[in-house]
């Protein structure tokens, strides 16, 4: 389990949640890349040097959870390039939502679909 891992093996920093939505397209991996964008937009994280005395970013261990339709599709690299710094990993889980939108032609849209995606991105540190 996943919070057994933190912690024993890592000290965790912060949490951010975040939410993604591709309106046109029907690509689980757009909504999903934007949740994680979201989850990190508006953070710093000066204590990772500070406090917890880290000499660079990568460093952090970054663990990305991620409710979204249709997560086999998901293309995981694509995701994970969001995040500029850390050991990065992801869990993708059946969620999220599925939304009647409007399907616009010159938008390559397959259907009326919108997909939307929730992240929680962990920032945490090695235990010593």
């Amino acid at each position: 389990m996943l919070l057994e891992r933190l912690t024993v093996a890592h000290k965790r920093l912060i949490i951010e949640m975040g939410m993604g939505v591709d309106q046109h397209g029907q690509d689980p991996t757009v909504a999903a890349a934007r949740a994680v964008r979201n989850a990190i937009a508006h953070n710093a994280l000066p204590g990772v040097w500070e406090v917890a005395g880290l000499d660079h970013p990568n460093e952090m261990i970054v663990e990305v959870q991620i409710a979204v339709p249709f997560p086999d599709q998901v293309r995981q690299e694509d995701v994970l390039a969001v995040l500029p710094f850390g050991q990065k990993s992801l869990n993708l889980t059946e969620g999220g939502m599925v939304v009647a939108g409007r399907a616009i032609a010159e938008l390559d849209d397959k259907n009326d679909d919108m997909y939307v995606a929730i992240a929680a991105v962990t920032v945490s540190i090695s235990s010593p």
